[in-house]
């Protein structure tokens, strides 16, 4: 096993012909992919990974400068691909790895066949003509809640952006990842990506993006992805599910697994 795979916890599994690279987001590690990967193994090769920074990894990996912005990951992601000697695979995305997907797929665009981005936004603040969803001062009050108690400020935000009751099994699971985060290396984490604008950099993106969206997400609302749409250098496609929050595929599997599975089998239509 290489440097890079044993850093980022680099499973592979299942053995078809095409590869699948399934990247996680914020506050969870790969463990937020339990419900899609049965579905995956029998037709796919299947590659899981930690972000560095992730509760599961070593913390003394996490290098505050070289994640203080999104090509720190991308980079690793790049990585990762090269270690294992992939030469094309469809990524998908789960929040900021969406957008991880995005930055490496410019660099290398002959790696991605695709990208399946769920729960993307290339910038959470608000703008003059653009819809985040945040204001400067909601997030210096969420990066002050996450400093003074980062294990309250944890059991507060797992219900918001989950979308359930602090019992539902999804929170419980997210409020655990998140929870295993070092808390200064959360915080880094958190202000790399919230306060992140890759908005300059879309139309580079040329690789077809398949955008699966929350009705109702607290991080990041429906406009968002409509924005990427309209933006991106490549073909792109938009799909808002019945399902609420910003991690479905944990929270609402029985929508979100059959809506994955075919993004990842069908490619969009000329």
């Amino acid at each position: 096993m290489g440097v890079v795979e044993e850093a980022q916890n680099v499973k592979i599994i299942g053995g078809g012909q095409q590869t699948v690279v399934l990247g996680h987001g914020f506050g969870t590690d790969q463990s937020v992919w339990k419900h899609l990967i049965p579905h995956l193994v029998d037709d796919y090769k299947v590659v899981l990974y930690d972000n560095i920074g992730a509760g599961t990894t070593n913390p003394d990996y996490f290098d505050f400068e070289r994640y203080r912005t999104l090509e720190g990951f991308a980079y690793d992601l790049l990585g990762i691909l090269e270690e294992l000697r992939i030469d094309s695979c469809v990524f998908v995305g789960h929040s900021v790895s969406a957008m991880i997907g995005a930055v490496a797929s410019i660099t290398r665009p002959d790696l991605f066949q695709k990208i399946i981005m769920i729960s993307p936004s290339p910038r959470y603040l608000n703008d003059e003509d653009y819809f985040g969803g945040f204001e400067q001062e909601e997030l210096n009050q969420l990066f002050q809640a996450m400093q003074s108690n980062y294990k309250a400020w944890c059991s507060g935000f797992a219900p918001l952006a989950v979308g359930g009751d602090m019992d539902s099994v999804a929170v419980q699971e997210f409020s655990r990842t998140l929870f295993n985060m070092r808390p200064d290396i959360a915080l880094s984490v958190a202000q790399t990506i919230f306060q992140s604008d890759m908005r300059n950099i879309l139309r580079l993106v040329t690789i077809p993006c398949h955008i699966i969206q929350s009705m109702k997400d607290m991080a990041v609302p429906v406009v968002v992805s409509e924005y990427l749409h309209r933006n991106l250098g490549g073909d792109s496609i938009v799909e808002v599910m019945e399902s609420d929050g910003h991690l479905p595929q944990l929270s609402s599997p029985d929508i979100v697994i059959p809506v994955l599975l075919k993004h990842i089998k069908y490619d969009i239509a000329a």
